[in-house]
């Protein structure tokens, strides 16, 4: 009998092997950098796990590679952010490109995103 690993172990598992896109963002939201928001990366939130995730705003960042945009990948990502926004999850999603050659814009677009969010509702 194989034993499968927990979601915690997998997010562990894919902090210590992110992509160089996930590395490149990460060195931009941790510690606070980014509008002074605590975001976590690989964050087990199940049945799936976040690749950034800033728990005061209940924002969660997505980098997509290729696979994203095949349509197996499509409608998976789709069932996800249905499922995370009946959590009260807002998911952002960016393109590995998009990291990699407009980050700043990235970065502006998550600022903007979260004075959104911290707006008291009316």
């Amino acid at each position: 009998m194989q034993n499968r690993p927990t979601l915690a172990q997998f997010a562990r598992q894919l902090r210590v092997n992110q992509t160089d896109c996930e590395h490149l963002l990460w060195q931009k939201l941790r510690s606070r950098q980014i509008a002074n928001l605590k975001f976590r990366r690989q964050f087990p939130w199940p049945p799936y796990v976040l690749d950034f995730y800033c728990v005061e705003l209940k924002l969660a960042i997505e980098l997509d590679g290729g696979q994203h945009y095949e349509t197996p990948g499509v409608i998976h990502d789709q069932r996800r952010t249905h499922y995370l926004h009946r959590k009260g999850i807002e998911v952002v999603r960016f393109s590995n490109l998009e990291v990699i050659q407009q980050m700043d814009n990235v970065l502006e677009q998550i600022i903007r995103i979260a004075s959104v969010r911290r707006l008291p509702s009316p």
